[in-house]
């Protein structure tokens, strides 16, 4: 990370300025989860936020990486790194509040990016913020005063007044900073159901957070503000510390308000999911997409533009929310959750206290078929599509919702080791038993899952499940992306490639003629089971012709199939 404080706004400043809003998000996610009354009090805005900034620091990240490969001196531009940071804040948004931070950010990065300067002075800022507040008022469909939306309008509107003129970004910063907290603590005078609930807008509490590290960015001083939960309306103090020092905030007797502002009585469900997906569609089916969203639930927000956007809504009816991205385009990365009874659209006093578990197994997967049998086997899943692996914070989301006093996580991936070492160090400050098993595939993940006893002691249960295992061999079949050295010699772009435990060992052109000469490898050193998991593109001729093969040439070993989905790989195999 760059060091603070930068003078300009260009490539290190953004860097820079995400890398604090995440630590900030970090410091204030609890926090901010606790003060989450509306639009639903599912209390995760916070968690949402903070995914949503984990996303674009990412993709800030890989873009520095890119360039730091590259035979050029030059680091990426302010427009590379602005870009960057909106697409990942675009594909990793999460929840009401991260969808409309990430057309904020996409907002800002319009005008960062603009003919491809060199670097923003305070001008560019002020131009910036207040491009981020119109745009993000425009992708919500009703918008609503006491919110983020009318926090970022406050802070455009500051930033209007700050003397931009010259060059000065920590000035534009600090008044954009100043005049957001000022409409942070005027929220609850603006929505009955903050004022019930006492406390301030969470979006708006987040947002306020992401300007003080963009205060801190251009001063090297960080931000001072409002605690998130004591007291309501204008006449709080406006120099409260920003940092969270306060615990759960009760919300017993707060009202339920929907997206348009219409508040529900107590007792009264709303909408019972929330529909989350990435979308690939031209901007006239997006208009015709929002009418027909509208008209099935609320607190819709469309964001995006340029062929790629992320919707956001809540609906009784989810098929109907995804049919309709499917009638607009390609809808992908469908996220849905079922608000059930009691949890989000009923209030504190109604809210029946909900057992922890004692046990429970999270499990990362790639492939939507995997998910549907790591379900029915009881696990928590947290799906991990091709190239787009899950942050560290999406694993934490996945353990808390899993409710348990006691949690084993399996990664599935030797590239996640570090990612849900993480997840679990953060858990475990949470009072959470967490082990970890280093699942390498997620073959050794059904054959963890398959001597999972929960009613054994939990130190025998990860050893049984440890030992299952390690004692699984894994493999899979996939396609070569480009020409490579590997340790089976060189593979030209299109070449079937077999990997068994990490390592390619075989290189083909045909996927049932690889896959079998690795099965045979892998045999030829023994085994009981042979577990096979074919990818979409992967016929069913393909495992009919391995079963037959395991059949006739391994008399003792049982075969059986399923089928992943999307997984990434043609094909996995394991043997045990």
């Amino acid at each position: 990370m760059a060091q603070v404080p930068q003078t300009f706004f260009d490539a290190l400043a953004v860097r820079t300025w995400c890398g604090l809003a995440l630590e900030t998000l970090g410091r204030a996610r609890e926090e901010i989860d606790a003060i989450n009354v509306y639009p639903v009090a599912d209390g995760d805005t916070g968690t949402n936020l903070y995914l949503t900034v984990e996303s674009a620091v990412a993709a800030v990240e890989a873009v520095f990486a890119g360039h730091a490969a590259g035979s050029g001196p030059e680091g990426p531009t302010l427009a590379d790194a602005a870009r960057a940071m909106a697409h990942g804040a675009l594909i990793g948004a999460r929840g009401n509040s991260g969808t409309i931070l990430a057309q904020l950010l996409r907002g800002m990065a319009q005008v960062l990016a603009d003919d491809d300067p060199a670097h923003a002075d305070g001008q560019g800022l002020r131009l910036a913020l207040r491009q981020a507040a119109d745009s993000a008022r425009r992708a919500v469909a009703h918008p609503v005063e006491g919110t983020v939306l009318t926090v970022a309008s406050a802070a455009a509107d500051a930033a209007d007044a700050a003397d931009g003129a010259r060059g000065d970004c920590g000035t534009v910063a600090r008044a954009a900073y100043d005049g957001a907290r000022a409409a942070l603590a005027a929220t609850p005078g603006q929505l009955p159901v903050l004022e019930r609930a006492g406390v301030v807008d969470a979006g708006g509490r987040g947002l306020v957070a992401v300007l003080g590290a963009l205060v801190e960015t251009f001063t090297g001083e960080r931000a001072r503000g409002v605690a998130g939960s004591a007291g309501t309306g204008p006449s709080r103090d406006p120099h409260a510390r920003v940092e969270p020092a306060v615990g759960p905030v009760p919300v017993d007797g707060a009202l339920e308000e929907c997206a348009d502002g219409a508040a529900a009585v107590p007792g009264q469900e709303g909408p019972a999911f929330e529909v989350i997906y990435l979308l690939e569609a031209e901007d006239r089916a997006v208009e015709r997409l929002r009418e027909r969203l509208d008209a099935l639930g609320d607190s819709l927000v469309v964001v995006g533009g340029d062929g790629l956007w992320n919707v956001h809504v809540h609906v009784d009816d989810a098929g109907a929310a995804v049919e309709a991205g499917i009638e607009a385009g390609r809808p992908h990365r469908i996220r849905i959750t079922h608000f059930g009874a009691g949890d989000v659209h009923t209030t504190g006093a109604e809210r029946p206290p909900r057992e922890r578990a004692q046990r429970a197994v999270v499990a990362v997967v790639p492939g939507e078929g995997l998910a549907g049998l790591y379900t029915e086997a009881g696990a928590t899943t947290v799906l991990a599509r091709p190239g787009e692996p899950p942050a560290s914070g999406e694993l934490v989301q996945a353990v808390r919702r899993a409710h348990a006093r006691e949690v084993v996580l399996l990664p599935n991936d030797a590239d996640l080791r570090h990612t849900a070492a993480a997840a679990a160090e953060q858990v475990r400050t949470e009072g959470i038993r967490v082990a970890l098993i280093p699942t390498r595939s997620a073959v050794q993940g059904i054959a963890a899952l398959a001597v999972h006893e929960p009613d054994r002691r939990f130190d025998e249960d990860v050893v049984s499940m440890t030992s299952a295992a390690g004692a699984t061999r894994y493999a899979e079949v996939t396609v070569a992306e480009r020409q490579s050295w590997t340790m089976a010699g060189i593979c030209q772009a299109g070449d079937v490639l077999g990997l068994i435990d990490g390592d390619v060992a075989v290189i083909g052109s045909d996927v049932a003629e690889t896959a079998e000469t690795v099965l045979d490898r892998m045999l030829s050193a023994g085994g009981e089971m042979v577990t096979l998991v074919l990818g979409d593109a992967v016929p069913d001729a393909v495992a009919e012709h391995l079963e037959g093969r395991v059949r006739e040439g391994y008399l003792a070993v049982d075969t059986v199939v399923y089928r992943g989905g999307r997984q990434g790989a043609l094909l996995l195999i394991g043997v045990e």
